[in-house]
């Protein structure tokens, strides 16, 4: 069964890597490859791909945020992250934004096609230490845990956050995201009210924290 894929990475090397690994399956394809997470989401727009494999630490916009807006606009996309972090957090947050895989990039080799395959017939795929995670994350809501609260950011904040740790001026993002200089000027108000923070460099911090942006 043919299978056009989507590699989404910063890095030539790993992009080539993923793509010399996923097509020496017969049938499948690997149909663009994009650098940063607005390129993936304009790309998906374009290409229809059936798969994007995708790098959750991308510059301008994070894997996470792409993913949202990937599904969002092309819902019948699969979105396969593939990354270097292990983290509760992350994968929680993955997930809740509508990727159905988690793979490891330390765990490419041995389940990148397996996860693949998955998604292919729209099947979830987990590398083994998140399926432990997710599964005693479901059973412990089970037995009545509260749900987890909500971001506290936007999917607009979030991408704003991002512009602004990454160094880019009010002007700057708001000709990449398509809005006025005071639209912006009061998302980022927003931000630093909501989030209790009093300059950029706390800006800086929070993303990195919480992994929206790189250090």
């Amino acid at each position: 069964m043919s299978v056009r894929i989507l590699v989404v990475d910063d890095h030539a090397v790993v992009r080539r890597g993923i793509r010399s690994l996923l097509e020496s399956t017969e049938g499948w394809e690997v149909c663009g490859e994009a650098t940063t997470g607005r390129d993936a989401v304009e790309q998906c727009r374009r290409l229809r791909p059936d798969i994007v494999v995708m790098d959750l630490s991308l510059p301008d916009l994070n894997g996470l945020e792409a993913t949202r807006q990937i599904l969002k606009a092309s819902p019948e996309t699969e979105v396969l992250a593939l990354t270097m972090h292990h983290s509760e957090e992350l994968t929680r947050d993955v997930l809740q934004a509508g990727a159905r895989g988690y793979v490891l990039k330390s765990d490419a080799s041995e389940d990148l096609i397996a996860a693949v395959d998955s998604l292919r017939q729209h099947k979830p795929f987990l590398t083994s230490a998140v399926t432990e995670f997710v599964l005693g994350d479901y059973l412990q809501r089970r037995e009545g845990a509260d749900d987890l609260a909500p971001a506290a950011l936007t999917p607009r904040e979030r991408e704003i956050v991002q512009l602004v740790a990454e160094g880019h001026s009010s002007k700057e993002a708001a000709v990449r995201l398509g809005l006025s200089v005071k639209t912006i000027e009061t998302h980022r108000a927003n931000i630093m009210k909501k989030l209790h923070l009093r300059s950029v460099s706390d800006v800086v911090r929070y993303a990195i924290r919480n992994k929206i942006a790189e250090p």
